[in-house]
């Protein structure tokens, strides 16, 4: 647990540097810094977890720190899933539809490239 902690810390004030870089460069109604997030963290996951099985050394303690914490600290699909329903609470139904496909689109893809890459 405290390996997941630790790995989540570091997940966390990544995803926080992301998405305050990201309101400082883009200023509309797009979410940007959860997007980044998400899609990035969805190509390390994959490409952790195909290092992990090509090496055969997947260790609890590894799928603590890197998976677990890591990208669970990383990625922010709570946030995510609360955007939509702020979009969807404002009418907002074109961009929240946009987001909503692009984000699982290109996140499922982004898994798919990371596995691809370790091959």
């Amino acid at each position: 647990m405290l390996l997941a902690g630790c790995g989540g810390f570091v997940g966390t004030c990544g995803r926080y540097l992301v998405c305050h870089w990201s309101r400082r460069l883009f200023h509309g109604d797009f979410p940007l810094g959860t997007f980044i997030v998400n899609i990035v963290g969805c190509l390390l996951i994959g490409l952790i977890l195909g290092i992990l099985e090509k090496s055969r050394i997947t260790t609890t303690a590894e799928s603590a720190v890197l998976i677990a914490g890591f990208c669970g600290g990383f990625t922010t699909f709570s946030a995510f899933a609360n955007e939509l329903w702020n979009m969807g609470n404002k009418g907002e139904w074109g961009m929240s539809v946009l987001y909503l496909l692009a984000s699982v689109i290109f996140g499922v893809l982004m898994v798919w490239v990371g596995r691809l890459i370790v091959r």
